[in-house]
């Protein structure tokens, strides 16, 4: 199934999930994201608040060649990276995987150079989803 909001895309998988965190950080890789940061919610609720709170984990992407190209040409968008992917578990058991959406995010900017490496990373974001 797949979920669209303005601000993110992503669908329901047919995997656990821990398959799905597994397999989004492999076919991560393969579009040359790295994970600069990782938040895995239930822990720091149950932690923080001793809430008990679902499955979920934000994961913080980044395309170092991109990343860096971007950075060049509009030096304060560093305040919207790394593109945050999330995994977690429905209220109906089933799994979900969510990503920023890049060309929301980044047309505040107003910057058309920045929109085009925005559809490049959605593209390659797209493509992650695709293969799960």
């Amino acid at each position: 199934m797949e979920l669209k909001k303005t601000y993110a895309f992503g669908k329901t998988v047919d995997l656990s999930y821990a398959e799905a965190e597994t397999k989004v950080r492999e076919e991560l890789a393969k579009e040359g994201f790295g994970i600069l940061t990782e938040i895995n919610v239930r822990k720091k609720f149950s932690e923080k608040l001793q809430k008990e709170f679902r499955d979920y984990i934000i994961l913080g992407a980044c395309n170092p060649p991109l990343a860096y190209e971007a950075l060049n040409r509009e030096i304060d968008l560093g305040t919207l990276l790394p593109c945050n992917v999330v995994i977690y578990t429905r209220d109906d058991g089933k799994t979900a995987v969510m990503v920023m959406d890049p060309v929301s995010a980044l047309s505040l900017i107003g910057n058309p150079e920045i929109t085009e490496f925005a559809k490049i990373v959605a593209q390659k974001l797209e493509r992650v989803l695709a293969a799960l």
